[in-house]
């Protein structure tokens, strides 16, 4: 379950191969079918009109603090997982496994806990998968999104916040969230130096909150 970046046919490979996407991705420029700039419209007017003191997502790490905002109104399920994680601190000590400069940081997984298996960083989960909840939110810079392997129902923990604008994968991942504050740090942890696998030599961990 990872999300090389180069061209966009290039970035679809580099999908399937290094995030574990078995599913094909559709490189191609996205077009959006009639009715649905609309649908994303509303939906993000509905989302505006939600207090401010709602919960959110607080990731801690040596380079500053990453602040998501829920997006239950498109995602419950995916939103309701990834709190009770949280509270269970499952994804204190994982890291950001996967980072890939104009495209995303990837994080979440439990197997990243193991600085020396790095083999498998990217691989794990939580033990159960959560149903796709497509939906009309656009993967846009500061967009958060559940990794998935081929199957729509097989997320689980594995999470990317887009640093750049990822259309592409719109109607194939589900938007939960949004960072609200951070992008910064954002940017700094997709530009750490990286192996092969795009994993970070050094470890960026995290340790996550809800405030």
């Amino acid at each position: 379950m990872i999300i090389r970046f180069r061209a966009i046919l290039f970035l679809a490979a580099v999908l399937v191969g290094s995030l574990g996407f078995a599913g094909s991705i559709h490189a191609a420029e996205h077009k959006e079918a009639p009715g649905k700039a609309d649908k994303a419209a509303n939906t993000e007017k509905k989302e505006k009109k939600m207090s401010g003191n709602e919960e959110m997502a607080v990731i801690a790490t040596r380079h500053g603090k990453i602040k998501i905002k829920f997006l239950p109104e498109v995602a419950p399920k995916h939103v309701a997982s990834m709190k009770k994680l949280i509270k269970d601190k499952f994804y204190d000590g994982t890291t950001f496994h996967r980072v890939i400069p104009g495209f995303m940081i990837q994080g979440g997984d439990p197997n990243s806990k193991d600085a020396e298996n790095r083999s498998m960083h990217g691989t794990g989960g939580p033990g159960y998968n959560i149903p796709a909840e497509f939906n009309a939110r656009s993967h846009k810079r500061g967009i958060v999104s559940m990794a998935r392997s081929g199957h729509p129902d097989s997320a689980g923990s594995q999470f990317f916040i887009c640093v750049a604008d990822s259309t592409f994968l719109d109607g194939q991942y589900t938007v939960f969230g949004e960072v609200v504050d951070g992008m910064d740090v954002a940017d700094k942890i997709v530009a750490e130096p990286r192996d092969r696998n795009d994993n970070p030599n050094e470890r960026v961990e995290m340790t996550v909150t809800l405030e």
